[in-house]
């Protein structure tokens, strides 16, 4: 296992997958902690169907697939928002989105005999897809996330707990729901690149639900499912250099095996 996490540093393809992957799966488990307790995890899902479907539409108008994605993941996360604060009738409407982005992408990839190399990079997954623009965007886009999650994480905590108390003491919660909405549209087209849209949005709701099986107060749940992502993405890269296996699926694999890990903890008791 050494010597593959020795070769993941040899090859410039690998280090640059390892850095976006670790980067983006992060700021996932933190972003996965609000949208799981605020039963929006559903979002995370319906956007990576949106993403195979700009993707695909982006591949047949030959233009750049992570430029045209970005900005139609980022106007569906926040219509996908307002759907689900609207309550229209609940994750149907995600659902409804979701089945119709899927559709259009499939529609699109017909058009081109087949599915193609690149799309299908993007629909399973794959290491030698990323590049370096990917690398940049991903570390600044940690670094905003992880700022703004730690600058105002009281503030994060009041609004994912209690938002009525919030907005009594003058919060712009709405506000902070559509920063996090983007987030998420953010992580998933990046993300895209190395897991895959079908997923990717396993990243997000994996390493909240596992903590949380163990874990009682927030912070435990914050610092566990930082810790949980990051060594289920490392574990997977190490398992896809030795086996080559599919890097997407590998890494759930080991955020499953953590998942029953702390379930059978669990069954001993929980800690605050």
């Amino acid at each position: 296992m050494i010597n593959a996490f020795i070769e993941i540093f040899s090859y410039s393809f690998l280090t640059k997958a390892f850095f976006v992957g670790i980067f983006v799966a992060l700021c996932s488990s933190l972003l996965g902690i609000i949208l799981v307790l605020k039963n929006y995890a559903m979002i995370g899902d319906g956007l990576s169907h949106v993403g195979f479907g700009s993707l695909s539409l982006a591949t047949f108008l030959h233009i750049s697939p992570l430029l045209f994605s970005i900005p139609v993941m980022v106007v569906a996360s926040f219509f996908l928002l307002k759907m689900n604060r609207k309550n229209l009738h609940g994750d149907s409407s995600i659902a409804l989105i979701s089945m119709s982005s899927l559709a259009i992408g499939i529609l699109f990839s017909s058009f081109q005999k087949g599915m193609n190399i690149n799309l299908s990079s993007y629909l399973f997954g794959s290491i030698l897809a990323v590049s370096t623009e990917d690398l940049i965007l991903s570390i600044l886009l940690a670094i905003i996330i992880l700022i703004f999650f730690f600058k105002y994480y009281f503030t994060i905590f009041s609004i994912t707990f209690d938002p009525d108390f919030a907005k009594a003491t003058g919060v712009k919660v709405e506000r902070y729901y559509m920063i996090f909405s983007l987030f998420t549209a953010l992580i998933i087209a990046l993300g895209m690149r190395i897991m895959g849209t079908l997923l990717i949005s396993s990243l997000i709701v994996f390493p909240a639900l596992t903590t949380m099986q163990y874990f009682k107060s927030f912070r435990g749940v914050v610092i566990g499912s930082f810790l949980v992502s990051a060594f289920s993405f490392t574990f997977g890269m190490v398992f896809t250099c030795l086996w080559d296996i599919p890097v997407g699926a590998s890494i759930v694999l080991f955020n499953l095996l953590f998942f029953l890990l702390f379930k059978i903890l669990s069954w001993k008791g929980r800690v605050s």
